[in-house]
């Protein structure tokens, strides 16, 4: 069974100084039962607790104040000082919780489906025809050992329970079995074929918010782990598909999520902007903002596999491989101990993988491609989307044409 690994301001000299002075009073007063002996005691201890909250502190300014400019790290570290754990408790735990847990999420994503009727906006000027493509890309690069050896030491070490090895060991004897996993990674992507045994994802379920009721399951979210050798092969191919997106300009100019140099704030400063242009004009900004319920988890993979070969150029065996890629998908709920059945995965992107975020934006290119045709502003964060236009009296039939295509 693995140590819980102590915090880091613990390891400070002066804590670990007050410490032994601590227990050194406290053997003392054990031993004479005297109370002066116990006075010293609670005052050695006194001086460790404050010592210890000092350092702790210490320790969160410093990163705070080294990534100041950082909004990842800035909200892990808030998040760990103002929230508890989110995960169940264990005496609600147990197989038939996971069965629950597995057949609930399951369920929801078929009803969510199943509610997404066919538009009857076929009158309606439609949306912008598929473009032309010129450059496709067919086939993926080998790589060398060298280029292997460099991806997994960018990759976390986070560990799937269906990880034959644990990530950090495996890190630590990799040039020893690198001409191996070499091997299983370039044969993945000449053969356009994504091995079986990595595409079992193991979800456990995260209350959205603390103070939610734990009993109700739909206050959890599904947060998925896979097998880091997926990962391994996952991450060369976002690398190689990225940069060719990247050279031909397919990605969305107007989508701020899981992009090298966007964020949050850029998309906050773009939609600010533009706003205050339309009020510096005399004109009122009308905003819509959208946000698509399990956006992931019920994108449908043959309309996918479609953007990527019509809208993108993706073809041949990069296309084969991306087949293969979301077919045959499973997963099963676990929590301590306890599993549940294996459930099959018939639509979605597996949330927690490395090429689910880039899936999903290319899946949600034809909404900006709608909203340019009908002069209307827009900007995207994954999977939330802020529509705006200026108000005046000539725009409800461009804004009417973009709702029916919308709902198309």
């Amino acid at each position: 069974m693995p140590c819980k690994q102590k915090a880091p301001w613990r390891n400070d000299a002066a804590v670990q100084l007050q410490k032994r002075e601590c227990r050194k009073a406290e053997r003392r007063w054990r031993k004479t039962k005297l109370h002066i002996h116990k006075e010293i005691f609670k005052d050695r201890l006194r001086d460790y607790n404050k010592i210890m909250c000092t350092c702790r502190q210490t320790y969160f300014s410093s990163i705070i104040n080294n990534n100041i400019n950082n909004s990842k790290v800035l909200f892990t570290v808030v998040d760990r000082l103002t929230n508890s754990s989110t995960y169940m408790t264990s005496e609600l735990v147990s197989t038939e919780r996971c069965n629950e847990f597995a057949k609930f999420f399951n369920t929801k994503i078929h009803n969510i489906r199943q509610a997404i009727s066919t538009s009857t906006f076929t009158n309606e000027p439609s949306c912008s025809p598929k473009p032309c493509i010129i450059v496709n890309m067919s086939q993926f690069s080998t790589i060398n050992e060298e280029v292997l050896i460099d991806t997994v030491s960018h990759l976390k070490s986070s560990t799937c329970s269906l990880d034959t090895l644990p990530t950090k060991f495996l890190k630590n004897v990799f040039n020893s079995i690198s001409a191996d996993i070499l091997q299983i990674v370039n044969t993945s992507l000449m053969s356009g074929d994504f091995p079986n045994s990595l595409k079992t994802a193991v979800v456990k379920p995260l209350l959205k918010k603390k103070n939610l009721d734990t009993n109700l399951l739909n206050n959890y979210r599904p947060i998925s782990n896979l097998p880091f050798i997926g990962k391994i092969i996952e991450k060369i191919v976002f690398k190689q598909v990225m940069h060719f997106l990247s050279i031909n300009n397919c990605l969305d100019q107007f989508q701020s999520g899981f992009r090298p140099n966007h964020s949050t704030e850029t998309a906050l400063i773009k939609v600010i902007n533009d706003i205050r242009l339309n009020t510096d004009s005399g004109k009122i900004s009308i905003l819509l903002l959208l946000d698509l319920s399990a956006a992931f988890d019920t994108i449908d993979h043959n309309i996918l596999i479609d953007r990527l070969e019509n809208r993108v150029g993706i073809s041949g065996t990069v296309l084969k491989w991306f087949s293969s890629y979301l077919q045959g998908r499973k997963y099963f709920v676990e929590m301590e101990n306890n599993v549940s059945e294996t459930v099959p995965v018939t639509c979605g992107v597996p949330q927690g993988s490395i090429l689910g975020p880039l899936l999903f934006n290319l899946y949600m290119i034809p909404l900006g491609e709608i909203m340019r045709d009908y002069g209307i502003s827009y900007h995207s964060y994954a999977d939330d989307t802020q529509i705006y236009m200026a108000l005046c009296q000539t725009i409800s039939v461009p804004l009417t044409h973009c709702v029916n295509a919308l709902s198309r």
